[in-house]
């Protein structure tokens, strides 16, 4: 395939959705045969596969006997109220310009977030890349340029040649305000969690970009389930479907790449270089929703610590709980779906959010709220029916 449309051909998905019917249908005689009716459980990990998912009505076009769990690939949804309370304070420092992508201006602290600290008069700016915030320490000499440092591998070595590129230059004024975090400590802490069962998996894409096909062998070998590296087109989606069902169905738990076109099988040699010259595995870091995880993020090394925002100036390293009523954790681990949170479309919007799951483009509540019919949910979580969320536009 050499352009986008060809990814979205509706006969193409027809196939796939035919394909995919068969498949479920032959695994669940073959689980009845053995007395197993519970419908099989198909975790997303990537919060761009979740919106890809929703936008074209993908879970609406599959077997009632599937179901899709939204996990927790997102980096601003898992961003802990103790680490924006953190961002906020670095940020009211008269000192100081706080630069940061848009999607975590209103993610919630405790007390405000970074758009109310910015309306409060915190000198704080939006950018698309750590370069953008490099460049404001280069005019902005006599102030401490920090850049709020998020997301998983994906972006993690632009943040580290970003820093490199200061160090080369001799730049004095400029720190991260580092909450990158790791992927499979991520996942292997969803395996763990003793009230998740899944049968399977959709892997990040643009994650595996980065760190190749290697590091997700423990999930087909340690707990044995099927996984497949996934894209972000919805033939892509469907493809990754088909591909793990078939593994379901042939009794294999193996690690796939649909995402040849861009995941090579051992990932991006340079950027991960640079995460390990810059970057150190944090001992445990928080995470929203799944508490504190062992090695589930990175700090930067003591041999560039003049750019560790969190070594130049005093931060609090507060844990602080959710709001009462809000069950983004839940939501989170794929315990619960958005629409069941009873916070969802009523204190909970995106004008108002109350977790980060509404406040990002990638966040799973955010995703219900914007392609479904969020009165008909709100109905269907009152009168307490179960299954699929069929009240779609």
């Amino acid at each position: 395939m050499k352009y986008v449309d060809e990814f979205r051909d509706p006969d193409t998905a027809r196939k796939l959705v035919q394909q995919i019917q068969r498949l479920t249908n032959s695994i669940m005689a073959q689980r009845a045969e053995a007395g197993n009716t519970r419908p099989l459980q198909l975790m997303e990990f990537c919060g761009g596969h979740t919106h890809t998912i929703f936008r074209y009505g993908i879970e609406q076009l599959l077997p009632n006997a599937i179901e899709l769990v939204h996990g927790p690939g997102c980096p601003v949804c898992v961003l802990p109220r103790g680490r924006v309370d953190d961002a906020v304070a670095l940020a009211s420092r008269p000192e100081v310009i706080f630069t940061t992508f848009g999607d975590a201006m209103r993610v919630p602290g405790s007390k405000k977030s970074l758009l109310q600290a910015k309306a409060d008069g915190a000198d704080i700016r939006m950018v698309y890349s750590p370069l953008d915030a490099l460049k404001l320490a280069k005019e902005n000499p006599e102030r401490e340029v920090i850049f709020f440092a998020l997301g998983f591998e994906t972006t993690m070595p632009s943040t580290a040649l970003t820093l490199l590129q200061a160090e080369r230059q001799g730049i004095t004024n400029f720190s991260l305000f580092c909450n990158h975090i790791t992927t499979v400590p991520t996942i292997e802490a969803i395996l763990g969690d003793p009230d998740m069962i899944l049968d399977g998996f959709l892997a990040p894409g643009h994650v595996s970009m980065v760190i190749g096909e290697a590091p997700f062998q423990f999930v087909a070998e340690e707990f044995h389930k099927p996984l497949v590296i996934t894209g972000f087109e919805p033939l892509d989606i469907l493809q990754s479907l088909t591909m793990v069902l078939m593994q379901i169905h042939d009794g294999r738990t193996e690690v796939e790449n649909q995402y040849k076109r861009v995941v090579q099988k051992q990932g991006n040699s340079p950027g991960q270089q640079a995460i390990k010259t810059v970057f150190e595995i944090r001992d445990f870091f928080e995470l929203r929703g799944l508490g504190s995880v062992d090695h589930s993020g990175v700090r930067i090394r003591d041999a560039y610590a003049r750019f560790d925002a969190e070594r130049k100036f005093p931060v609090a390293g507060l844990t602080v709980t959710d709001p009462a009523g809000c069950q983004c954790g839940e939501v989170l681990k794929g315990l619960i779906r958005p629409w069941q949170c009873r916070q969802f479309g009523e204190q909970c919007i995106p004008q108002t959010p109350m977790g980060a799951l509404m406040v990002s483009s990638e966040g799973a509540c955010a995703a219900y709220y914007q392609y479904s019919d969020v009165q008909a949910l709100k109905i269907k979580r009152h009168e307490g029916s179960g299954g699929k969320e069929r009240a779609f536009t």
